[in-house]
């Protein structure tokens, strides 16, 4: 299993920026994919997910209404598009998989695989 997390970046506060996290070896039917996020030193922590046969989507209400999860089947590919970017929004970003029986979706510890992290830097 492979993620590969890309999209990273410098932006200014009220800027956009597009992350891809492409996937491969999964049977994705099966699993939730998120997108978690890390300050140094503290928790890693829950930014978003979907459910990759039905497509439905979760939300942190830190970023509801800015983030947007999506996911291209064709492409084995999840998305999250971050629109009104703060600098409280500067973290090292994670995509992962999860396959349900666990802790929830909502835990990074039960996540079974992720991706190497793409760091988000947003200046005010």
């Amino acid at each position: 299993v492979q993620l590969q997390a890309s999209g990273g970046g410098l932006v200014q506060a009220g800027g956009s920026l597009r992350l891809s996290c492409a996937a491969s070896g999964l049977t994705f039917s099966s699993y939730y994919m998120g997108w978690f996020r890390q300050v140094s030193g503290k928790e890693r922590e829950f930014v978003a997910a979907i459910h990759w046969s039905s497509g439905s989507t979760y939300y942190a209400g830190s970023v509801k209404g800015r983030f947007t999860i999506s996911r291209d089947s064709a492409k084995n590919t999840v998305f999250l598009q971050m629109n009104s970017l703060k600098p409280e929004d500067t973290a090292v970003y994670y995509c992962a998989a999860y396959r349900p029986g666990g802790a929830g979706f909502l835990n990074h510890k039960a996540y079974d695989y992720w991706g190497q992290g793409t760091q988000v830097t947003v200046s005010s």
